[in-house]
């Protein structure tokens, strides 16, 4: 089959569409014939040499997938396949429509998924583009139960307008929560407002931080979900309410920061910083559970839509990696093979 290689540790032009070995399921895994593949972030990194493969996975990028289901790992995944119980006893078959999230290999023609990490994508639930919702869903998900934000409170959203801040602002909005949010640029921030942000700041031309403060009446906001990481993290801690939670889930602003402890202690605040892809199986399996009991009920209804800027051929991949740097991506790049 056709996948997306890294030759060597670089810039997009490094990608090349080679030949690779057609995947096998094993027990618990079912092969998928890829309709569309997730570009993410972590992609960037893999490719520039910094976040290599968990043990296990394929060595080409790609964290998240829909397609057919083509085959069951062998004799067949049964309710008491390994994997099969994290699956909600839906077990997919033959035939069926899956989103599903991945520790690697989504650049490519197929692949094989865990079926605990696997969403059933019903027949005419017309969900359009299911591949750009996995890891969005999952990282969404599993913050803001690990921050516990509660009903009545407020998050802050830094990015918006990204693959993972156009999902957290949908589903705040859809759970009930003030949502306020980030985006650069007047256009971005009416289409961030429009996903079911109250209140959106450009961070172009506005000071976050007084945004901030008139939005709340100076309280700060109970949780920041963090792309920036580093510069940022005294600037978070400034903006977080009394018991306020930064939850740091990026390093788009290095890997390094200051972190003010006299001020996170007068708000009693909390710092909890958190990676998805190379947490131990069984943790995936459960964040997907609950995923798929809390939150992709509200996909199958419409609710919470993915948001895809371009769907970008495979073969193009240097392309779609060029356009995500850039910063012009609304959303989430699909691959299309």
């Amino acid at each position: 089959m056709r996948a997306v290689v890294v030759s060597s540790p670089g810039g997009p032009d490094v990608l090349r569409v080679e030949q690779v070995p057609d995947p096998v399921p094993g027990p618990g895994e079912v092969l998928v014939e890829v309709e569309a593949a997730g570009v993410n972030r972590a992609d960037l990194l893999q490719r520039a040499g910094h976040y290599p493969p968990p043990p296990g996975a394929p060595a080409w990028p790609g964290l998240e997938v829909a397609g057919m289901v083509l085959a069951v790992g062998p004799p067949d995944v049964r309710a008491d396949t390994p994997g099969a119980a994290a699956s909600g006893g839906v077990v997919p078959r033959v035939g069926d429509r899956v989103a599903a999230l991945l520790g690697g290999g989504g650049y490519a023609e197929r692949v094989t998924a865990n079926v605990s990490q696997t969403l059933r994508v019903p027949s005419g639930s017309g969900i359009e583009d299911p591949a750009a919702l996995p890891e969005a869903l999952a990282t969404v998900w599993s913050n803001l139960r690990a921050a516990a934000l509660a009903p009545g409170q407020t998050l802050l959203v830094h990015g918006g307008s990204g693959g993972v801040g156009s999902v957290a602002v949908q589903l705040a909005h859809v759970l009930g929560h003030r949502v306020l949010a980030t985006a650069g640029g007047a256009e971005r921030c009416a289409r961030v407002r429009g996903l079911g942000a109250d209140v959106v700041v450009d961070h172009r031309t506005q000071d976050v931080a007084q945004a901030v403060a008139d939005a709340t009446d100076g309280r700060g906001v109970d949780v920041v979900l963090d792309v920036l990481g580093g510069r940022a993290l005294r600037s978070n801690v400034e903006l977080l309410a009394e018991g306020g939670r930064l939850v740091v889930i990026g390093l788009q602003q290095g890997r390094r920061g200051e972190l003010d402890l006299p001020a996170l202690m007068a708000r009693r605040g909390s710092v909890i910083a958190t990676t998805l892809r190379d947490r131990p199986a069984a943790q995936k399996a459960a964040i997907m559970a609950d995923v798929r009991e809390h939150v992709w009920p509200l996909v199958l209804d419409g609710r919470v839509q993915p948001v895809v800027h371009a769907r970008v051929p495979l073969a193009d991949a240097a392309r779609a990696h060029t356009m995500l740097e850039s910063g012009e991506v609304f959303g989430k790049l699909l691959l299309v093979p």
